[in-house]
């Protein structure tokens, strides 16, 4: 009898309902075999883009300064990808365009989960005019076309805006301008998400219980409603990466982006362009790094999705 009753309890400590929300999760994500491949994927650009100065270091160049007499060299041992129409090593202008793209990527989906998650936590829990007034706004923003609209933003001229012709021209002043214009407009999708959650959840026992125990908006907002929302807020996000590659390297691609000779993906397929016929190469290998971190970042994001859903079985 004791033995039955040390198994059943050791079929109940291994079944699903018995392990912790976290490894429910991890177990349906890792299941999820394409987002398992994509991470993996991305961890290894990430490692190689952060490897990007010691190659450079390693093959004796720094994939900025031109060699005009080794323009479009084959594959060397000195340059394991050749070089491009200046001469640079075209390995290590993927590996820094990789660092600089996949920054850009980063650092404003951030910024765009901040603020839309931001707007949609007020207008979800205090509702009323002010949901429709930012409800209002966050449709005018959609209704927006967007890629018109980076255009003309990327274009405008620095110093009519008040900056001085030596800080207009700086080094990273294309990487800022890139990063601000993309979030201005991509927090939509994360706004909208968070509001229909938070109105879901400020009608919650919890939350009337909170109030009644006299707590503040602020602390009801980061504290209890927030934590619940960071399932569709994480995948939003990380969806929303590969959409941020593609517009920077349209803008890039444009001549709008990321300015010579700080090289990006995007600005690689425009230099590549003019000679596409004569050396394809120079025009495939950024865009196969664009192809694959847009793909994983889309099948990553699947993968979370599945795995944050919290209708998913077991998770109940």
């Amino acid at each position: 009898m004791a033995g039955t009753r040390g198994e059943l309890s050791l079929e109940r400590a291994r079944s699903p309902s018995a392990q912790s929300p976290f490894r429910r999760r991890a177990a349906r994500f890792f299941q999820h075999r394409l987002a398992v491949a994509s991470g993996l994927v991305l961890l290894a650009l990430c490692v190689a883009a952060a490897c990007g100065p010691w190659v450079a270091e390693m093959l004796g160049t720094d994939g900025v300064t031109a060699d005009l007499f080794n323009r479009l060299a084959p594959a060397s041992e000195n340059h394991p990808l050749g070089t491009d129409e200046a001469g640079r090593d075209v390995l290590v202008r993927l590996l820094y365009g990789g660092r600089i793209s996949l920054a850009v990527a980063l650092i404003t989906a951030v910024i765009t989960a901040v603020i839309g998650a931001a707007i949609g936590l007020v207008a979800g829990y205090f509702g009323g005019p002010l949901d429709s007034l930012l409800m209002r706004v966050t449709d005018g923003v959609i209704a927006l076309p967007l890629l018109p609209l980076l255009i003309v933003l990327a274009a405008v001229d620095l110093t009519k805006l008040g900056l001085s012709a030596e800080a207009a021209s700086g080094d990273n002043v294309s990487l800022y301008r890139i990063v601000i214009i993309i979030a201005l407009v991509g927090w939509t999708t994360v706004a909208r998400l968070v509001r229909a959650e938070a109105l879901s959840l400020r009608r919650r026992d919890f939350v009337r219980a909170a109030v009644a125990q006299g707590a503040g908006p602020i602390r009801i907002l980061f504290v209890h409603i927030l934590p619940n929302c960071a399932s569709p807020l994480v995948v939003a996000t990380t969806l929303s990466v590969g959409n941020i590659i593609l517009f920077e390297s349209v803008l890039s691609f444009l001549g709008l982006g990321i300015q010579p000779p700080t090289p990006s993906w995007g600005n690689m397929l425009t230099n590549a362009q003019d000679i596409i016929w004569d050396n394809p190469l120079l025009a495939v290998w950024p865009g196969t790094m664009i192809f694959a971190t847009v793909i994983a970042f889309n099948f990553l994001g699947d993968g979370l999705q599945d795995a944050l859903d919290p209708k998913a079985l077991g998770d109940r």
